[in-house]
């Protein structure tokens, strides 16, 4: 049976008496001025609101009922409060699931705008609305109080001197994004103090800083570091929510991730980076909570306004779940999409934050009708003056209907483009039929992104993720091997096109290690030498493996932390370097990052073609060798005359050869000038020239780039080959 519609939870023995006064509804959340905080929660469906104060040990100390309800919002104000003061909420109303309502005051709350986040949830069956286990599952009753089991909201000071410190605003054909988790960056780096490791504290230490400046990264893109929950069936298995994705709290920062325990911490970290040149982006998860569905957990949003924050089926009282976690944010309700851009608008303004991925982005454009590129959300983002300003990154898909819209977003937004990752994971697999796709992903995905004034930059190109194979595992095994998660190798990718050259796993074989080394650098230098925004993995840089697990959201040990040693020796150390070099490459020839589309466009004048698609024997491609499916090597010119991209006089030509034999090229003659080797995939260390007229033989699986500096039709004078300086 349900309980009846509204339910009072027992007071405890003994409460003090605060001071109370009407507040403001406005700003949401809990908010010191100097005298006092107001605290202000939306609530469209409650009839009383409760805010609960504890002290330091976690103990409820008293119950103040908010004394005003001003268009939806409950507030009250308590000058006698400050920071520091734990809290949290028990909301009043009807517990009727069947309409969508699950109120239930015995269960403590944290507030949606906690600016900070005091310890951690211990599950225990006092956490739910409903009792496991009642023959009317979740259309029971609870009224066991969850506090004890809680973690509690902090009045935070948000006073700190920035001094000179302003998001950075590099331009995007200048951006290198550098995907890492705070806890694997770190958490095996000898040079940083075991007290800091796994925190933003480790973020601001000279050592990894430098790393990241001399790979050519410009961005850092942070895992999730708003709180979360890690999953009770995973801490049973002695395993954790490693990766994040399962939010509870949009303002506060996980309280694993503060050495210090003070949400200052975080805006140090992004002050050391940015003096370092370095941006700092957020994947955000506002698609969902870690509520889950109708059996989960009433934590927050379910007990606060369930029918308002959460997207519900016509039977209302189960959710629709177009995430795979249970539950939907539902951002066609004004009060949720008020808090996801009141979230966006804190991190960017009060925590200098330059730039957010979304994941499963598709949700929050998705209107009643399905996926809409005018939807609030995307409006309301696109027109407000701060955010507009920020970098917007879109995962653009999503397990619900018409979820996948790759190349869909709006102006401003750039987008995870999948279609450039598998293309170049089939295309150096040397799959048939790949060359046509190869070429469209290389010139930055035009069929895709180019309309509504969109440039190349909307395509953010990766081939790896922290979600799949690691760039060294995708060259090491041709199947998952996920066991390590306890969910019988059933979970992950199925098809990640991958493979392993003849041995499944790590080898002795010389000539499979050297392939897959080749393949490594094949792949970091198509990425890079792309057009469009490219993504590194962190630890690609160095051959991370994670053993071949491609699924490794729950594996918070060794097997995803980087193995810093490994990166400062031999091949680790070797593919650093060759990364660095190629991020040079891209930052001092404009050519590989236009601003504009590169079409093949006929420049009259100048009788060149911004980029030409030539055959091996260097005459442009056919119709009939563009369909050959078994056509795996071509050659790339991109022409500096003819782009108006800053480049100059220059030429570069890429010569890719995919196929598993040797492949002869023979280089078209620029004004009589020697071309020169900025890339060589076979021979990292070659910088040679090639005289006009020559061939030359590109080995198996390999790629290079070369340089031709002329001047009209005046050669420029043969340089000897030198290594660019790093920043």
């Amino acid at each position: 049976m349900a309980a009846p519609r509204a339910q009072r939870a027992t007071p405890p023995r003994l409460l003090q008496r605060s001071r109370v006064r009407e507040g403001r509804p406005f700003p949401l959340g809990a908010t010191w001025d100097g005298l006092g905080v107001n605290f202000a929660l939306y609530s469209a469906h409650a009839t009383r609101v409760e805010l609960c104060l504890f002290d330091a040990r976690g103990r409820e100390q008293e119950r103040i009922t908010l004394p005003e309800h001003t268009d939806e919002i409950w507030h009250g104000y308590l000058p006698d409060a400050r920071p520091g003061q734990l809290y949290g909420y028990r909301v009043h109303g009807p517990y009727a699931p069947d309409a969508g309502h699950r109120f239930n005051p015995n269960k403590l709350l944290l507030d949606p705008y906690a600016k900070q986040i005091v310890g951690e949830l211990r599950w225990a069956p006092h956490l739910f609305g409903y009792t496991i286990g009642h023959r009317d599952a979740d259309l029971s009753f609870d009224r066991r109080d969850s506090a004890p089991y809680m973690p509690k909201a902090a009045v935070i000071d948000p006073a700190y001197t920035w001094g000179e410190d302003r998001r950075l605003h590099t331009p995007w054909d200048r951006t290198v994004i550098y995907e890492a988790h705070v806890r694997g960056l770190s958490m095996r780096h000898p040079a940083v103090p075991e007290s800091a490791r796994g925190t933003f504290s480790a973020l601001k230490h000279d050592a990894l800083i430098d790393h990241l400046r001399t790979l050519g990264v410009t961005a850092i893109e942070l895992l999730p570091i708003h709180a979360f929950v890690d999953d009770q069936h995973l801490l049973e298995r002695g395993l954790r929510n490693y990766w994040g994705y399962n939010s509870i709290g949009f303002f506060a920062p996980h309280p694993r991730y503060l050495a210090s325990s003070n949400v200052a911490e975080f805006k140090q970290m992004v002050a050391h980076l940015h003096r370092a040149g370095i941006e700092v982006l957020l994947d955000v998860v506002y698609n969902h909570t870690a509520e889950g569905n109708e059996l989960g957990p009433t934590l927050s949003f379910k007990g606060i306004d369930n029918a308002s924050y959460y997207r519900l089926a016509d039977d209302r009282r189960y959710y629709i779940n177009d995430t795979g976690t249970g539950n939907t944010f539902d951002l066609t309700n004004a009060g949720a999409l008020r808090m996801v851009n009141d979230s966006l608008r804190y991190w960017a303004s009060q925590m200098h934050v330059d730039g957010f991925r979304f994941d499963l982005a598709t949700i929050l454009g998705r209107e009643p009708h399905g996926f809409d590129r005018s939807s609030g959300f995307l409006d309301a983002v696109g027109q407000d003056p701060l955010l507009a300003q920020v970098k917007l990154i879109a995962e653009p898909w999503d397990i619900g209907p018409g979820g996948y819209q790759v190349g869909n977003f709006p102006p401003g937004w750039s987008e995870w483009n999948d279609r450039f990752r598998d293309t170049m994971r089939a295309f150096w697999r040397s799959d048939a039929g790949q060359l046509p796709e190869f070429a469209r992903r290389l010139a930055g995905s035009a069929d895709l992104f180019d309309h509504r004034g969109r440039r190349p930059r909307a395509s953010v190109n990766f081939v790896t993720a922290h979600d799949g194979f690691t760039l060294h595992d995708l060259v090491t095994y041709a199947d998952k091997h996920n066991a390590a998660n306890g969910e019988d190798n059933r979970d992950g990718h199925d098809h990640s096109l991958s493979a392993n050259y003849g041995v499944e796993g790590e080898t002795d074989d010389a000539s499979i290690n050297t392939l897959r080394a080749r393949q490594k650098r094949n792949l970091l230098a198509t990425l890079l030498l792309s057009q469009g925004t490219p993504m590194l993995l962190a630890g690609d840089e160095f051959g991370h493996s994670q053993q071949g697990n491609n699924n490794a959201y729950c594996q918070d040990n060794p097997l995803t932390w980087l193995d810093w040693e490994a990166a400062w020796r031999g091949e680790g150390a070797a593919l650093s370097a060759f990364v660095g070099r190629l991020a040079r490459v891209r930052r001092d020839h404009p050519l590989l990052r236009s601003t504009r589309f590169l079409d093949g466009r006929f420049d009259e004048r100048r009788g060149v073609r911004d980029i030409a698609w030539l055959a091996p024997d260097g005459g442009e491609l056919s119709p009939e060798q563009w369909d050959d499916a078994h056509a795996r090597a071509i050659m790339v010119r991109l022409d500096g005359r003819a782009a108006d991209a800053g480049a100059g006089h220059v030429s570069l030509l890429l010569l890719v050869n995919a196929s598993a034999g040797a492949v002869d090229f023979a280089p078209p003659s620029i004004d009589g000038v020697a071309w020169r080797v900025l890339i060589d995939t076979a021979d990292p260390e070659d910088r040679g020239q090639w005289a006009p007229g020559t061939t030359r033989t590109l080995v198996d699986r390999s790629l290079m780039l070369l340089v031709a500096e002329h001047d009209g039709g005046r050669a420029m004078p043969a340089q000897a080959p030198t290594e660019p300086e790093a920043d």
